[in-house]
């Protein structure tokens, strides 16, 4: 394994994970952490660029905890990804329109095209969280979801999606200071909500929620990754080491051969021996 390298299988889930209890893992100093991520970011926008022309497509599944860091990794994702084949999806309550349709059938709408990746922050896994514990859903809606969501899943596999579905999970008391940040900190005040209150006094319902979620839709095809997140950093680093190994496995990252016709083009324009010096580096 190289030097550095996190070994991301630690946090795929099996069975009934812990949920609420992350650690405090640190990914070193900030230098070392700025060279890492930027070494990821740049592999990322290879994938990204090997994809375009093929029928390859991925779908980024984000979810976890108020405050838990989903927003400075999309944000991170659009710092090194290309805009013109890459989206985010922030997701929050249904229309009144889209409350007649089937639940699934919003996200169905926005499932990338062949050559793009789609980042969904938060996802149809509402169903199961917020809808559940806060009543929007049924018991019967909700528990039957489980099994909608795994054929959804099995689906968009065998039609070829790459799937990466990654929970960024904190502490209770981490959250706490992380309200307390944005409370006097004039410039994430914006951040903060009175649903983020209520939701935390409800943490143990949504832990309950979430370990249930992940042991029920954590399958071989679409797994679910448990991320500590109580280091931003640290959680970040592995959250962009799984979309490398998620993302790129499989895939070639060597330079595609020029078009004949466009090489024709340049050895008309540059002379045939530089062109071919290029192409020989």
């Amino acid at each position: 394994m190289p030097k550095n390298k996190i070994a991301i299988d630690r946090y795929l889930v099996k069975g009934r994970p812990r949920v609420g209890q992350a650690t405090n893992d640190s990914p070193g100093d900030d230098d070392d952490y700025d060279r890492r991520l930027k070494a990821m970011q740049k592999q990322l926008l290879l994938i990204q660029q090997a994809y375009l022309g093929t029928d390859e497509r991925a779908v980024i599944v984000l979810e976890g905890w108020d405050t838990a860091g989903k927003g400075g990794i999309v944000r991170r994702l659009g710092w090194a990804l290309d805009p013109r084949s890459f989206r985010v999806h922030p997701i929050s309550a249904p229309t009144e329109h889209e409350k007649q349709e089937h639940y699934l059938q919003r996200f169905w709408e926005r499932m990338p095209l062949a050559g793009q990746i789609v980042v969904f922050d938060r996802s149809w896994y509402g169903r199961v969280l917020v809808e559940r514990v806060e009543g929007y859903a049924s018991e019967m809606e909700w528990k039957r979801a489980y099994s909608e969501i795994n054929d959804l899943e099995s689906c968009l596999v065998a039609d070829g999606f790459r799937i990466v579905k990654i929970f960024l999970d904190i502490s209770q008391d981490v959250q706490v200071e992380r309200f307390k940040e944005r409370l006097t900190d004039p410039y994430k005040r914006w951040k903060l909500t009175y649903e983020d209150f209520r939701n935390h006094t409800r943490w143990r319902d949504y832990k309950v929620a979430t370990r249930d979620m992940m042991e029920k839709t954590s399958t071989e095809h679409a797994p679910w990754y448990l991320v500590p997140s109580n280091d931003q950093h640290f959680g970040r680093l592995v959250a962009f080491e799984i979309f490398l190994d998620r993302l790129g496995k499989g895939i070639n990252l060597s330079p595609r051969p020029l078009d004949k016709e466009l090489e024709a083009e340049a050895e008309r324009l540059f002379g045939v021996k530089m062109v071919h010096k290029i192409l020989d580096e």
